[in-house]
């Protein structure tokens, strides 16, 4: 589905069908950590009468309670404690399930050796990077629905992203069809608000350019080096490299790890960020702050300070954030809230917010969108 439209309710309905009828045995929900209560909070609020139980933390039992119907797990439990695990399930449903994208993962060997009668992934974004991450999930799904990989690559992913080949795309299509249900924001929210994107621009300044280019001429020297010694296929990560410094140049030269970065006091990004704020929060909007660096986070947060603005923050170390997901959500909730887009950028409801802020562009525009739909979704009653 498009994200925000209800795929855990959809779920939680199913599962509450599967279960009425007494002993049926427990079924298994494998979500990212940030989600596993709402999980619980949204069966308690849907099908009450459908048992649940979250099984994770330090304090948990050696294996997940058996007198409930429905047990809750994260990818980081199946993961480190795939033992407790070792049970017939009556259904498997994998939450975010591109969380199993890469087939080689430990992660994902474990979920396709999950004993179940039925399996579901739910997703909005099945697909973020190459077709082989199609194949994995599938092969959880059903196993040798597609044959081996090698198969698949010669029969899809050669064709259709080297040479773009249509017939073959068409092959894939009919062949997965039977087993996706798809909605679209169009067809099921229609009541939804539009979303409104716009891409703000900042000029560096003086002393920021300089160090810009400074680190660009260094690191120009260094991978046209590498080229000529190794070739292209080899200097990927240097290439990566220079563009990561690059981008860490333009957020905040606090960012670089050279004793000369420590002298630019200044970010111009950061700079602009505060003055949106400056305007949006005496005008009661609310707003989400993406960064994929918590240093870059953690560097806005003086500034909040400076202003007297309150605010929430989250990334892979927190604990309890359904906690801080449910103070968001409230009318009087702060107006900024900073999250890790590896933590946070997927599976939270945080309709509270009507801005999304992306403070530095991802390498893939889907994890973007699905952080942006944290916002807009089922539930959002105002322009996003």
């Amino acid at each position: 589905d498009d994200m925000g439209l209800g795929k855990t309710v959809q779920a939680l309905t199913l599962l509450l069908e599967e279960h009425q009828g007494g002993d049926t045995g427990q079924s298994l929900v494998v979500a990212p950590t940030s989600v596993i209560y709402a999980w619980a909070e949204e069966a308690s609020r849907f099908t009450p009468t459908l048992k649940v139980s979250v099984y994770h933390g330090s304090n948990r039992p050696p294996e997940p309670p058996r007198d409930v119907d429905v047990i809750v797990t994260s990818y980081g439990l199946l993961r480190y404690a795939a033992d407790a695990f070792q049970r017939p399930w009556r259904a498997l449903v994998l939450d975010e399930a591109q969380r199993i994208k890469n087939p080689q993962s430990h992660v994902a060997r474990v979920a396709r050796g999950i004993n179940a009668e039925f399996r579901f992934a739910l997703t909005g974004t099945p697909l973020e990077n190459r077709l082989l991450e199609l194949w994995s999930i599938f092969e959880c799904l059903m196993p040798g629905f597609f044959g081996p990989r090698a198969a698949f690559r010669r029969r899809y992913s050669i064709p259709i992203e080297r040479d773009r080949d249509e017939e073959a795309l068409a092959r894939l299509q009919r062949r997965i069809r039977p087993f996706i249900l798809r909605r679209l924001k169009s067809e099921v929210a229609r009541e939804l608000p539009p979303r409104q994107e716009q891409v703000l621009y900042c000029e560096l300044g003086a002393a920021q350019r300089q160090l810009y280019e400074r680190v660009r001429n260094t690191y120009r020297q260094s991978v046209l080096r590498k080229l000529d010694s190794s070739g292209v296929g080899r200097s990927t990560l240097p290439v990566l490299e220079a563009l990561m410094r690059l981008r860490q140049a333009c957020c905040d030269p606090a960012l670089l790890p050279f004793p000369e970065a420590e002298e630019v006091q200044e970010s111009a990004k950061l700079d602009l960020l505060i003055n949106t704020l400056d305007k949006t929060i005496p005008a009661g909007h609310r707003t989400l702050v993406f960064s994929q660096w918590t240093s870059l986070l953690r560097r806005v947060i003086p500034r909040l300070e400076k202003n007297q603005w309150e605010f929430l923050y989250l990334d892979g170390r927190t604990t309890k954030r359904h906690e801080l997901v449910n103070r968001w959500n409230l009318p009087d909730g702060p107006p900024v809230f900073l999250i890790s887009l590896r933590a946070g950028g997927a599976g939270l409801n945080l309709t509270g917010a009507d801005h999304v802020i992306h403070l530095d562009p991802w390498w893939n525009p889907a994890v973007e969108d699905q952080a942006t739909d944290r916002a807009h979704r089922i539930g959002q009653t105002r322009p996003v």
